[in-house]
């Protein structure tokens, strides 16, 4: 049996998906990670940090952190400065405010109603 696909480009989203291209979801899903949210952990510890200590911290090769690295590059999270043959990075505070702003925009609009206390019926006791 052959299976011929025709017009398979029909079947993919042809409206505005945003996932690649907005940089709110890319400062969101870099963050998402459990080795990028302790590498930006550490970085919110100290002022810079040398891409060879992130191999402590977050238990995981160096090759995987400089994958890591390179994707919080991408989105905007850090800033790396070369020094000879290492490479500091840094968070970039425009990155953390934008994160801020994002975190708290989204319970703004949303009221809690006030907290209620809940009797449960007392039973009484016949004897």
């Amino acid at each position: 049996m052959v299976l011929i696909l025709v017009k398979i480009d029909v079947c993919q989203y042809s409206w505005g998906v945003k996932r690649k291209t907005d940089p709110d979801v890319l400062l969101l899903q870099a963050a998402a990670d459990p080795t990028r949210l302790a590498i930006l952990r550490e970085l919110s510890a100290c002022a810079e940090v040398c891409a060879c200590d992130f191999t402590a911290c977050c238990d995981v090769s160096q090759p995987t952190v400089s994958h890591h690295l390179k994707v919080l590059r991408e989105a905007g999270w850090i800033h790396g400065e070369r020094r000879g043959t290492w490479i500091f990075y840094s968070l970039r505070p425009d990155a953390v405010s934008h994160f801020r702003e994002l975190a708290g925009g989204l319970g703004a609009s949303v009221t809690m109603p006030p907290p209620t206390s809940r009797r449960l019926p007392v039973l009484e006791a016949h004897a």
